[in-house]
């Protein structure tokens, strides 16, 4: 036999074994025999699955992933354990087994839409992550002093004048409202989000509270500063690092959501507040998370927020998306993205912003 001759079947046989292999890239959801749901997003490259896991108890990387036409395999640990789960691809569907404390349970999976969430209600509350004490102690920042006008290397994305920089998460033009040389949530259009992408950066931002805000906790004037929000990049609903925005003047919340917070997870070293009607100002460092070129963390994002001439997070490291309910995780490598504000929804009066320009480092 001619070496062309082996080639040629050699690439016959390759060319057959390709087209008998499974798609299973995407999105899967499912259900195991007990009702508990499950839901997969996965990428192949050669043999390597990688992916995220999406669970009722909580949502994470997926490890030791293998694919082999059409059968895969792959672990996922949470809290300690490590969970072993195995599948075969059956013409539309997945079936998948997973072994936990030698109990055996199995699910059949179906695609969904690269374009829809998963919809999976937690067993977790939000409550489970909300931390009341130590309080931080309440010093007064001082008077605000004025607007601090942005260097000659800045991006300025806004300067007074209108939300060119900004965009709704639909891609249409931002619809909150121009008041000034400041704009207010309009509450019920959603987030905004920057046209723009960033990486590292200094940040700084100026929010005010209404005088005659009302509410208590978080139902007042609350926000959020989503310093990288890859919920729309990844395809991964609220996944953001974001620090808190709300009236934490004499109002009395989980520290850990209160304003300065890195929201559930750090609270803030001082509530450096100014009374409501009074312009409050963060300037942010932010050093984006690093991954190894095979999609694991390298190193974690950190964050240091100065609020009101006050440091009340100093170079934190932030320990995944800042979830509102469920454990933070890092669910998939990823480059520069949008800085986002909050159109949170509570029933208080909405919130202001203005003088936002940040330097990239």
């Amino acid at each position: 036999m001619t070496k062309k001759l082996v080639l040629l079947i050699a690439v016959i046989l390759f060319s057959v074994a390709v087209s008998m292999a499974a798609d299973i890239n995407g999105k899967w959801l499912g259900k195991f025999t007990d009702g508990v749901q499950i839901g997969l997003q996965l990428k192949t490259e050669v043999k390597k699955l990688t992916g995220t896991i999406y669970t009722q108890d909580g949502d994470g990387p997926i490890s030791n992933g293998k694919f082999t036409a059409t059968t895969f395999s792959f672990t996922y640990s949470m809290n300690g354990v490590t969970i072993p789960y195995a599948g075969t691809m059956t013409g539309d569907n997945m079936e998948l087994t997973m072994t936990d404390k030698g109990k055996e349970l199995k699910a059949t999976l179906s695609r969904i839409p690269d374009s829809e969430w998963f919809h999976i209600k937690a067993r977790m509350r939000p409550g489970m992550t909300e931390f009341w004490e130590p309080v931080p102690k309440v010093i007064d920042p001082g008077p605000y002093l004025g607007m601090v006008p942005p260097p000659s290397d800045a991006v300025v994305l806004f300067d007074g004048k209108d939300l060119s920089k900004w965009k709704s998460r639909d891609g249409s033009e931002a619809k909150w409202k121009m008041e000034g040389d400041a704009f207010t949530v309009v509450k019920g259009t959603g987030d905004i989000t920057t046209k723009q992408k960033f990486g590292d950066y200094q940040l700084h931002i100026e929010w005010k509270v209404p005088a005659d805000i009302q509410g208590q906790s978080q139902a007042r004037g609350n926000s959020g500063i989503f310093l990288q929000d890859l919920s729309d990049d990844l395809k991964v609903e609220g996944y953001w690092y974001e620090v808190q925005v709300m009236d934490s003047y004499k109002n009395a919340t989980y520290v850990n959501g209160q304003a300065g917070s890195i929201y559930k997870q750090n609270a803030p070293l001082a509530n450096a507040m100014r009374k409501p009607g009074e312009w409050n100002v963060y300037d942010i460092t932010y050093t984006a998370p690093r991954f190894k070129e095979d999609g694991t963390l390298f190193s974690p994002a950190r964050v240091s927020v100065i609020h009101n001439g006050v440091v009340v997070q100093n170079n934190f490291s932030i320990r995944g998306h800042t979830a509102y309910i469920g454990h933070p995780y890092y669910f998939a490598p990823h480059g520069k993205a949008p800085i986002s504000l909050q159109d949170h929804g509570d029933p208080s009066k909405a919130i202001s912003y203005r003088n936002i320009w940040l330097r990239e480092l």
